[in-house]
């Protein structure tokens, strides 16, 4: 196994498969507790599709027991076993991964939390744009063609900027190549220097930025029909910078679409065979669950959905920003 390097949506502790394909955290009740109900409930199929897969947990070889005294001198310390979540590595099948991590919600507290913290996150949640908005930019990174390597924007950004910068930050992280420069919004206050050299030319930027709106908005549909609690979770989009890979990408989508008829088929397939087919450019998923909980009639999170319902407004936006550049 290999530490997790993903700069966007990483946590310490984070470990990866030997092949890359598995992604191995921490194991907290909740969040275990989360993705096997989500499996056997019924009513969470349609939140299903935009989960990472969700493999089970196991048992790491064990840490040192933290609450142990410590051994006398020639004895050997204490381990306990770690358990581990295991979860498909999302950034896997792209090669050059553009990933954008969006905090959901307008409280970022749970229920269990202290007054002294639960005053602390009613504070960040003011003066962020996560009370108005019910979103925050994590952080994303977007790769620089000319140099070949990811330009990571900090968690400090999203943290700095207010409601009014958000289109400049979705447009950073939506940018059109040089070849066909797009119209900018003002810089936010705090905002990083201009990435450069990168960015898809808009014949492949504009299907793409439909294409996860339009899952945004299924997302949408299945929170609103679902009833829990989600804290501190986050919408994740990553896309293709490697513009061959993703113009390989929509035209896959243009001819095989989501009504797969021949998925049965690659099942069958080796690991080899389906590596090297073409997929989608993009994908949009929910992620951290370790603060989420379900919650039996008690209705949807409207602070979660006031968040999706902003990320839809600023995809709008920069749909539009890129039409008019086209």
């Amino acid at each position: 196994m290999a530490t997790d390097d993903l700069p966007v949506g990483g946590h310490p502790g984070v470990l990866t498969s030997e092949d890359g394909s598995l992604l191995i955290k921490p194991a907290l009740a909740a969040e275990v507790a989360f993705y096997q109900s989500v499996v056997a409930d019924a009513a969470f199929a349609s939140l299903r599709p935009f989960l990472p897969k969700f493999y089970g947990t196991l048992r790491l070889q064990g840490k040192v027991d933290e609450n142990a005294p410590p051994p006398a001198e020639g004895e050997p310390m204490q381990i306990q076993p770690a358990a581990s979540l295991v979860l498909e590595n999302l950034s896997q099948p792209f090669l050059k991964p553009n990933i954008l991590d969006i905090k959901l919600g307008t409280v970022l507290y749970d229920d269990g939390a202290s007054a002294d913290k639960r005053a602390r996150m009613e504070k960040a949640a003011r003066e962020t744009t996560s009370l108005e908005t019910g979103v925050r930019l994590t952080g994303f990174q977007v790769y620089d063609l000319a140099t070949n390597e990811a330009v990571n924007t900090p968690k400090s950004y999203g943290k700095s900027i207010q409601p009014a910068d958000l289109p400049d930050g979705i447009a950073r992280f939506f940018p059109l190549s040089p070849d066909a420069p797009p119209a900018h919004a003002e810089p936010a206050p705090e905002a990083p220097p201009p990435i450069t050299g990168t960015g898809l030319p808009a014949e492949l930027l504009l299907p793409v930025l439909e294409s996860v709106r339009e899952d945004v908005a299924e997302v949408r549909d299945a929170l609103a029909a679902v009833e829990m609690r989600m804290v501190g979770g986050s919408l994740l989009v990553i896309y293709e910078a490697d513009w061959d890979r993703a113009r390989a990408g929509i035209k896959w989508m243009e001819e095989v679409g989501e009504d797969d008829e021949d998925d049965d088929e690659d099942e069958d397939e080796d690991e080899e065979s389906v590596a090297s087919k073409p997929g989608p450019p993009y994908i949009v998923k929910l992620i951290d669950f370790a603060h989420t909980k379900i919650v039996p009639g008690e209705g949807p999170d409207e602070g979660v959905l006031k968040g999706v319902d902003t990320v839809l407004g600023l995809l709008d936006g920069r749909i539009a920003q890129v039409k008019a550049a086209y």
